[in-house]
């Protein structure tokens, strides 16, 4: 699994010209799933995810998780996170999970961080043509790959 940060001051998720989820200050969190991850994967980015320290403590440091600022989280399928580039100009999505494995698993995290977080986080809809729109706050972006655990 492999995922974009974001922490926001706001943002949004909007489909067919109706708002689906929208959030305040917390974090935009694109979710890209490939075919071979798994439960452990989930588990794994959604307790990174909540215990990530870059919300600002009173001193504007990035010292405070998620959960001590009572922070808000908008989850977003994002299955382009996984292209493949390396040959010709058209980017190939092999290494992205089909709807039939990805969605559980989209799911899973959803319900496991919202766990993590003590309320439950803002969605998407899996498949649709959404349009995000955040303000970015920092900026701060931190990408994340359950594949490489730095």
């Amino acid at each position: 699994m492999r995922t974009v940060i974001q922490r926001v001051s706001s943002a949004s998720v909007t489909i067919d010209g109706q708002v689906k989820s929208t959030i305040g200050k917390g974090y935009m969190v694109l979710l890209g799933i490939e075919t071979e991850d798994t439960k452990e994967d989930a588990d794994w980015l959604a307790g990174k995810i909540a215990m990530l320290r870059v919300m600002s403590d009173e001193q504007g440091l990035m010292n405070k998780d998620i959960v001590e600022t009572a922070g808000d989280v908008l989850v977003v399928s994002q299955f382009t996170l996984h292209a493949a580039y390396k040959k010709g100009n058209r980017p190939s999505f092999i290494k992205a999970a089909r709807p039939e494995q990805a969605v559980p698993l989209y799911e899973y995290f959803n319900s496991v961080l919202s766990l993590k977080l003590g309320k439950p986080v803002a969605t998407g809809t899996f498949g649709a043509d959404m349009k995000v729109a955040l303000v970015n706050d920092g900026p701060v972006t931190i990408i994340m790959d359950s594949k490489n655990r730095e």
